[in-house]
């Protein structure tokens, strides 16, 4: 799996992308429908059209991963809905929910709180 403390974004390709494409075109996606460097230390990840495949796209320093999961039987991601050419970023428990095959946007979930320090005299 990928180190995810390498990472600092991890980005979903709004919309289905073909799941013929490589490395180099899933880094052309990056770069000239998102504007963001595929060079980076980010993560992008696509998805097909019937949503039972995700790629993920990794640079390394010296080379591209492609990482790909594709789903068997009847089961789906829950890929999110975006207008065409937005991405979105999520956090490392957001991509656990979406591979495990859950909504990015869990309601009952607790969420993160700043801790504030009262003094007391």
């Amino acid at each position: 799996m990928i180190d995810l403390s390498k990472i600092d974004n991890i980005y979903l390709v709004p919309g289905a992308t073909d799941m013929r494409k490589s490395a180099d075109g899933c880094a052309a996606i990056v770069q000239y429908q998102l504007y963001c460097n595929p060079f980076s230390t980010n993560i992008f990840i696509f998805c097909n059209k019937t949503k039972n495949i995700i790629k993920i796209l990794e640079w390394d320093g010296n080379g591209f991963w492609v990482h790909t999961k594709k789903l068997i039987g009847k089961d789906r991601f829950r890929w999110p809905k975006a207008s065409e050419g937005d991405s979105m970023i999520i956090d490392e428990r957001q991509l656990e929910w979406l591979l495990d095959g859950l909504e990015i946007h869990q309601k009952h979930a607790h969420h993160s709180v700043e801790p504030v320090m009262e003094m007391r005299l």
